[in-house]
């Protein structure tokens, strides 16, 4: 199989970007790693006019830190995350979470802008951003605005990205408090996608849950969280979770969608399984020190 013919343009700006994306719009596709658009090209599911090679804009990628928040550039690939200093310290769970994603050749390539942009349900990252309270940067010819990682994700293959708009960076907040982290998925084999997968962030204070945050990806049109399951936690002590009674309730409120992967019942029970694993891991953690 092989894509249907287009043009390509290697684009050295993102004023050249605007313009092109307004001249041809819906017709032109953004090409940052690649690693999902181009098999979609070669399936004929993506048939662009148009491919734009942002790889060449400068001032994309990196991350760096400020005095509030870590920020990450869209074109960050995935082994620059996990080679980072700084995500290491202050993003722990970005770091656990690379390399769960597919295979090496992929997050050699991947990027992360153009992961979230995919926004596919059984990807690691949106369910990462949101356990991290994260803010997406996006950006258009008519100016930049910010989006809450909460209200990014929309459904299968669906942004809140309006148009003309492109993720320009990622903001994780910097933590202020002790906090505890952990991501794990269930897969069929190594770089499948995911059947069932959690991200999980515990703030904790005096001892305590102070802050909650699951976020399971996998298991719907979109990552999303379970605040029944979060309130389980909330207060209680770190060395005694309620898991049981956290992954009941998950559960009780989690309604997954059936996929080639796995049915709703199966999928329900292995998202209790992850979550149960990772907070028993998360305990475990706190009490060794």
């Amino acid at each position: 199989m092989k894509a249907a013919p287009f043009d390509y343009v290697r684009v050295e700006s993102l004023e050249e970007l605007f313009s092109l994306m307004g001249a041809i719009g819906d017709d032109a596709l953004i090409l940052a790693g690649g690693q999902s658009l181009v098999p979609a090209m070669a399936m004929r599911m993506a048939r662009p006019r148009l491919l734009l090679d942002v790889n060449h804009i400068p001032g994309l990628s990196g991350v760096t830190l400020g005095d509030s928040a870590l920020h990450i550039g869209a074109l960050t690939r995935y082994h620059e995350l996990a080679a980072s200093p700084e995500i290491a310290r202050h993003a722990p769970l970005i770091a656990a979470a690379v390399p769960l994603i597919a295979h090496e050749a992929i997050r050699s390539r991947g990027t992360l802008g153009g992961n979230i942009a995919h926004a596919d349900p059984a990807s690691e990252m949106p369910a990462v951003l949101l356990a991290l309270d994260a803010t997406i940067h996006a950006e258009s010819g008519q100016g930049g605005r910010t989006i809450p990682a909460c209200d990014f994700f929309l459904g299968t293959y669906e942004t809140a990205l309006a148009p003309g708009e492109i993720v320009r960076s990622v903001s994780i907040p910097r933590p202020q408090r002790a906090e505890r982290s952990a991501i794990d998925e269930v897969v069929r084999r190594a770089g499948d996608y995911a059947m069932a997968g959690a991200a999980i962030r515990l703030v904790a204070e005096a001892g305590r849950v102070a802050e909650a945050r699951i976020a399971l990806f996998g298991v719907a049109d979109r990552a999303l969280r379970c605040a029944p399951a979060e309130e389980a936690l909330r207060g209680a002590e770190i060395a005694a979770l309620p898991i049981e009674e956290a992954v009941a309730a998950l559960r009780d409120a989690l309604e997954p969608l059936a996929d080639l992967h796995a049915g709703a019942a199966t999928k329900r029970h292995l998202a209790g399984v992850v979550t149960g694993r990772l907070l028993a891991g998360l305990q475990e953690e706190h009490e060794n020190g």
